[in-house]
């Protein structure tokens, strides 16, 4: 198992922040997805810009305070938690990834490969909040 956590802080309104992060139809301010597929809001599926799907399943909503769900793709599978809170300098969020590997040769690589995603991340929503 691999725990990975980041936090960071955007000068904005928390609804602006909440509705970027959780939109499953304006997703292209990320840069490591092609595309989401959904039926519901609570089933999606995104496409890595190499095709790579990787499954979720919403396990929380509470509207501008957290959001979680479970996740899955051919190398990994768990949970990734956002909890979303104001502050005197704007919104701060903090997400949290727990993920198996599920090949054994995967496993001393996977926290490395969540900071690195949490970095792209937190770096693509800047971006996509400065530019709203």
């Amino acid at each position: 198992m691999a725990v990975a956590e980041i936090k960071a802080v955007f000068p904005y309104e928390i609804e602006r922040v909440w509705e970027t992060v959780t939109s499953l139809d304006n997703y292209r301010w990320r840069s490591d997805i092609s595309r989401i597929e959904y039926e519901d809001p609570h089933k999606f599926t995104e496409y890595s810009k190499d095709g790579s799907a990787t499954a979720f399943t919403v396990t929380c909503k509470e509207n501008c305070r957290r959001w979680e769900f479970d996740l899955e793709n051919e190398n990994m599978k768990g949970h990734w938690c956002g909890v979303f809170s104001e502050t005197e300098k704007g919104t701060q969020v903090e997400f949290t990834e727990d993920v198996n590997a599920k090949k054994v040769f995967m496993k001393p690589f996977v926290k490395m490969f969540l900071k690195k995603q949490q970095k792209r991340y937190i770096d693509d929503l800047k971006k996509a909040l400065e530019s709203k």
